[in-house]
């Protein structure tokens, strides 16, 4: 993979969408169109009262809670892409 996020492969990381949904999984490839990630949770703000901040920081601080063995997310939903270790916990 030659991306802006070929570092982040094999690592976990934080998909932030423009929609209600944040992805927590490793990344593991970069389709273009499509970002490929394994052993994901997802978060639906719509459905929690939780905000997709605090639900990212209980993911670093506790582990990720599997939902899904391998998930692919469409890249023009994508607003950010962040390692979640390196993830603030306040």
């Amino acid at each position: 993979m030659t991306s802006a996020l070929s570092d982040y492969v094999g690592k976990d990381v934080v998909v932030d969408t423009s929609t209600s949904f944040v992805y927590i999984g490793r990344l593991t490839e970069d389709r273009g169109t499509f970002y490929v990630l394994e052993d994901v949770d997802i978060h639906d703000r719509n459905e929690s009262q939780t905000s997709k901040e605090v639900y990212v920081m209980e993911a670093k601080r506790f582990g990720v809670k599997k939902s899904r063995t391998r998930t692919m997310v469409r890249s023009d939903l994508v607003v950010s892409v962040s390692l979640l270790e390196e993830v603030i916990v306040y």
